[in-house]
């Protein structure tokens, strides 16, 4: 480092800011509005998109993710209530799933982003049941949540 550079940041006169590298993201989610929402959110980086189980499966199954955000609720009907047998349809099958799959996605941050703060908590507690390093953020939050984690 020049003496130049080592002044301007003793001053505060240097830019310190580091531009991160593209970034592999996972999401599942239903909802196309929330897709486009991820799409601006993750410009540049590589995005894959599941608005199911089974496509969530097969694209977790694959390459490796640095992020993955996982919506609770995915048929209309779960959005009313909690109270339902399939549950095989939401993303707690994918909490359950990576639970019992720990070499699948190991390092990944995961993030629920559910509304749903009763399944979300559910999800969260099976997935750390397995060592995973995961959190909830209620999706109006989100955006500051990603800033922090990987700002652009």
């Amino acid at each position: 480092m020049g003496i130049i550079r080592s002044v301007m940041i003793r001053l505060g006169l240097a830019d310190l800011t580091v531009e991160r590298g593209a970034i592999s993201v996972m999401l599942l989610d239903d909802d196309t509005r929330r897709h486009r929402w991820f799409i601006k959110r993750f410009a540049g980086d590589d995005l894959d998109i599941a608005e199911n189980v089974d496509e969530a499966k097969q694209l977790l199954a694959g390459p490796t993710y640095d992020a993955i955000f996982l919506d609770h609720d995915l048929l209309p009907h779960h959005y009313e209530s909690n109270e339902h047998d399939d549950h095989h349809n939401t993303g707690y099958e994918i909490a359950e799933w990576m639970s019992q799959n720990p070499h699948i996605q190991p390092a990944a941050t995961i993030i629920v982003h559910t509304r749903n703060a009763d399944a979300a908590i559910k999800m969260v507690e099976k997935l750390r049941e397995s060592g995973r390093n995961v959190e909830y953020c209620a999706f109006p939050y989100l955006d500051l949540k990603i800033k922090n984690y990987w700002m652009r």
